[in-house]
């Protein structure tokens, strides 16, 4: 206990009036979409250009429905499918909270596939600009979780930054949450942001795509050594956790694409 620093009590709830409640948790999700419309209509533009300002404006309801309906489906099968077999209506208690983001994901990836079709469209590389974007999200949302006091790290009496969160007794842990936001976020962020600056890489449709889902497979894993799984489903396969789990396809997919990836020449 002499290791552990305290948690810095932050109130979940930014503005409560009557029965409006704004959390910073919803706050994150609403900044993580706005600012991440906001590049994405800068990305879409350099050369080769693979949709207009426009269309990225009228992406954001699909994209917001694919990161709401995808999440929340993917925490129900994922993570918890035996409670909501018994109580299947829950699953539309978004309120309640329960968001995965491997099951956001395949909601958005969904959501791009099915705009593309419909604006006749190049859908991978769209879909090469729009991931770039993504780690702002989760930033943002790593941040929100560590204001929550959720999603706490394993206990950790050999670090002078561990912490002893409300909800997770009474031993110090890792502030996980935090290490997920730099690696998941900032790292993520700014290897997408280098490697998007080249005009070669940008015209290798699929390259960005694949570097997102590997990069972002390699991060969570690497952030789940020190998170704490959950209670309800502990540690799996090896000793590996859900999150761990669900992160080697992204990997393997995302390899897979960045070595299928040519460049496309302009005619």
């Amino acid at each position: 206990m002499l290791l552990a620093i305290p948690f810095p009590m932050i109130d979940p709830v930014l503005v409560e009036i009557g029965p409006i409640v704004i959390r910073w948790y919803a706050l994150a999700y609403i900044a993580g979409i706005l600012l991440g419309w906001r590049l994405a209509r800068v990305l879409v533009r350099r050369p080769p250009v693979v949709a207009t300002t426009e269309q990225v404006d009228d992406f954001i309801t699909w994209v917001t429905l694919g990161i709401i309906i995808g999440g929340r489906l993917g925490y129900v099968l994922f993570y918890r499918p035996g409670y909501y077999v018994t109580a299947p209506w829950e699953a539309l208690y978004v309120w309640q909270g329960g968001m995965s983001f491997h099951g956001g994901a395949l909601g958005v990836i969904i959501a791009a596939w099915l705009f593309s079709k419909r604006n006749g469209l190049d859908w991978v590389a769209f879909a090469d600009r729009v991931v770039c974007v993504v780690p702002i999200g989760l930033f943002l949302g790593r941040l929100a979780n560590f204001i929550n006091g959720e999603l706490w790290g394993r206990v950790a009496h050999d670090v002078p930054w561990a912490m002893v969160f409300p909800t997770g007794g009474p031993e110090p842990r890792h502030p996980s949450q935090l290490y997920q936001a730099f690696l998941e976020g900032a790292c993520l962020f700014a290897l997408l942001m280098w490697l998007a600056r080249s005009e070669r890489i940008r015209a290798k449709p699929g390259f960005l795509a694949g570097a997102f889902l590997a990069g972002y497979g390699v991060a969570r894993i690497i952030g789940e050594f020190f998170r704490q799984p959950d209670a309800h489903l502990g540690f799996l396969f090896a000793g590996a956790t859900m999150g761990q789990l669900l992160s080697v396809p992204m990997i393997l997919v995302g390899a897979w694409l960045m070595l299928r990836a040519k460049e496309r020449h302009a005619i």
